[in-house]
C-alpha cells in the first residue's frame, strides 16, 4: 500500500494529527477522488468505461485514484470491473444530497440578483 494514501492518525494535508475526518477531506479533495466515487454509484466499470464516465480523465490519474480508493477500503475490484465497496456506498450516501444542492445553487448563481 503507497504511503500516499491519507490515513488517520498520519499526518495529512491540513492536519499535523490525522483526524479522521481531516484524512477524508484529504483523500476526497484529490483530483478525480469525488468523480470516481460519483461514477461508480451508478453501478460497477471497466477501466476504460469509468474513464469515459470521467469525461476522459487520465489512464494516470484515474489509476492512481482507484489504488487510492481501494487502499482505503472505498472501491474494489469484482467480477464488473471498479466497484464501490459497502464503505464506499455509504459513503456516496452521505455525499448524494449534495447532487440536488449543487443544482439549486447554479441555478441561484444565475438568476439576476
Amino acid at each position: 500500500m503507497s504511503t500516499d494514501v491519507p490515513r488517520p492518525g498520519q499526518p495529512v494535508r491540513g492536519s499535523k494529527s490525522g483526524k479522521p475526518i481531516m484524512a477524508l477531506f484529504d483523500l476526497l479533495g484529490r483530483s478525480w477522488a469525488l468523480g470516481v466515487i460519483w461514477q461508480l454509484s451508478s453501478g460497477p466499470g471497466t477501466f476504460r468505461e469509468l474513464q469515459a464516465r470521467c469525461e476522459g480523465v487520465s489512464p494516470t490519474v484515474l489509476n492512481k485514484r482507484l489504488k487510492e480508493l481501494s487502499a482505503s477500503g472505498l472501491v474494489m475490484r469484482g467480477e464488473g470491473g471498479y466497484q464501490l465497496t459497502d464503505t464506499g456506498a455509504e459513503l456516496f450516501d452521505m455525499l448524494e444530497p449534495f447532487g440536488g444542492w449543487s443544482t439549486r445553487w447554479a441555478a441561484g448563481l444565475e438568476a439576476p440578483q
